[in-house]
């Protein structure tokens, strides 16, 4: 991901949470205050029901204590309830006329066992054993809800009961008003309604959802069986102002996120343009530079943190330009003084042939002066072979940088001009016969085994059994014909450590040496063409392998 995007993404998250608590926060708070509010609401609406059904009991209560108190005093009622059949139609009618003067939907007057004695709401009751209706109010002081039948039907009405004793006999007077009236003249908030729900009833909640509820006891006298149960008064509301008041705030909150993540969106891409801008400039200024060109530059103006990395990209440009230029000047003088040293190497394996048939002149003069000429033609070829390589070695390195000629050359030829200039009887040759030609430059050849074989001569000086071999042969694989040369002696071999370190410049275990034989050698070889493995234990003595490619072959 770019700088550019997670800076976008940095911004967005940065704005769009706290954006995000904060609505949910809002919303949260409105939604329990609003419920809160509602429900002090609700409780308040159950609170004015059940006032008024305390003062509706209040009023049914004092019109049946009118009435028990104004019956004792009434000799016909007397009379009747003596058995007096001239007062029979009296004591049926009492109670509808009863009621009728107190304004109640529901009355009836029974003797201690239950039995109806005159009911005012259903004439035909009379005489008949309504034992559960005085019972229904036992041990309570509230109303009770009857449902009694009547000439038309069934009424419903919020009843109290009294007591009264007429004539030595104890009787209860049970009034009520009708329920539905009731539940008519209660107060109803906006969005709230009360209903009277009955047993086995759901119709009072069919206008909203219940959310309060004042208890009432029920009887149903129309039943065969009838027990108390138990009904209410269910205040209703609908959540329908509550839920459009949270969803007007989530939109709202919605919408809010969307324009800030907008504009919060934009005002990072601005930002991060402003940004990732000039990063981008020195980012690909920064890119041009190498040890080449070290000329970019990062003036600025700019006093920000931008500023402050420009001028020190600068600085560090113009350190790198200082420490290039001492690099060369080192690199300058290291080439020249690795070139001195080949030189010097390479001159001393040309002289050294030389300063041997010297010494071996010298040995014979002094001791068979007669022998000297014999000798000297015998050694000429070595002198003449030796200032022909010194020569061709001065005209390569007039160039600095030999040039190499590929033609077809006789490797065991060089190999035979190499031993004899060595020193005798120390190198011993096994060549194979009909060698085939080497696609090699004479001159590179020689130095090559020159550099070997003198290697191989030096680890086995002074031993008394140390022996060095130079072998060739020639192999074929894969349909490429090479020539391999191996430098073998019985020295002391090297350890892995010596053998990692092999090849590179100036490193030697000889005392006196410059460390370039390998190093030169492996050069040579890779110029040619050809490959370089050494294989060495200690104690066991090493092997030098270079393989070369037949004239008229591709090298490998």
């Amino acid at each position: 991901m770019s700088f550019r995007a997670r800076l976008l993404v940095a911004f967005g998250v940065a704005v769009l949470v706290p954006l995000l608590i904060f609505a949910a926060g809002v919303r949260r708070e409105m939604d329990r205050r609003l419920t809160a509010e509602y429900r002090a609401r609700v409780d308040a609406a159950v609170e004015v029901v059940r006032a008024q059904l305390d003062r509706e009991s209040a009023d049914i209560a004092g019109r049946l204590g009118a009435l028990a108190t104004a019956l004792p005093r009434d000799n016909r009622f007397r009379l009747a309830l003596q058995a007096d059949p001239s007062a029979r139609r009296y004591l049926l009618d009492v109670a509808g006329d009863a009621m009728g003067l107190s304004g109640l939907a529901l009355l009836e007057i029974q003797d201690s066992a239950g039995r109806v004695l005159s009911s005012g709401h259903f004439r035909n009751a009379y005489d008949r054993l309504e034992a559960a209706l005085p019972r229904a109010f036992v041990g309570g002081r509230g109303p009770v809800l009857v449902r009694a039948r009547t000439a038309t039907g069934a009424l419903l009405a919020l009843a109290r009961l009294d007591s009264l004793t007429v004539a030595g006999q104890h009787l209860t007077v049970t009034g009520g008003t009708a329920a539905e009236g009731f539940v008519g003249r209660l107060p109803r908030a906006r969005d709230l309604d009360v209903a009277l729900a009955l047993p086995g009833d759901s119709s009072a909640r069919s206008s909203g959802a219940a959310v309060g509820a004042v208890p009432l006891p029920f009887l149903d006298l129309t039943r065969s069986s009838p027990a108390l149960e138990s009904a209410s008064l269910v205040v209703t509301g609908s959540p329908t102002a509550l839920e459009s008041l949270r969803r007007s705030v989530t939109s709202w909150s919605l919408l809010a996120a969307a324009a800030t993540a907008l504009l919060a969106l934009g005002l990072a891409a601005w930002l991060s343009g402003r940004v990732s801008r000039p990063l981008a400039a020195l980012a690909d200024k920064t890119a041009a530079i190498d040890l080449d060109r070290l000329d970019q530059d990062f003036a600025t103006d700019r006093t920000d943190e931008i500023g402050a990395l420009s001028h020190l990209l600068g600085a560090m440009t113009e350190r790198l330009r200082l420490g290039a230029a001492r690099l060369r000047e080192a690199e300058r003088r290291v080439a020249m003084g690795d070139l001195a040293r080949q030189v010097n190497h390479d001159i001393k394996n040309g002289l050294a042939p030389i300063r041997h048939v010297l010494r071996h002149l010298d040995e014979v003069a002094r001791a068979d002066p007669a022998a000297l000429a014999g000798v000297l033609a015998e050694r000429k070829g070595t002198l003449d072979s030796s200032l022909a390589y010194l020569d061709t070695l001065a005209r390569n390195y007039a160039g600095l940088s030999p040039a190499l000629r590929r033609e077809p050359c006789d490797v065991n030829a060089v190999v035979e001009e190499v031993v004899r200039a060595s020193i005798g009887g120390v190198v011993k040759t096994s060549l194979e016969p009909d060698l085939p030609a080497a696609a090699a430059d004479r001159v590179v050849l020689r130095r090559i085994l020159e550099n070997l074989v003198g290697n191989a001569a030096d680890s086995v000086a002074g031993g008394a059994s140390g022996s060095a071999t130079i072998s060739t042969e020639s192999l074929s694989g894969e349909g490429v014909r090479t020539v391999r040369v191996t430098v073998a002696d019985t020295g002391p071999g090297m350890s892995r450590a010596q053998l990692d370190r092999a090849f590179d410049d100036f490193f030697t275990t000889k005392e006196g040496g410059t460390g370039l034989g390998l190093s030169i050698v492996r050069r040579l070889v890779l110029d040619l063409g050809g490959t370089l493995r050494i294989e060495t234990e200690p104690g066991a003595g090493t092997r030098a392998i270079v393989e070369l490619p037949v004239a008229g072959e591709t090298p490998r």
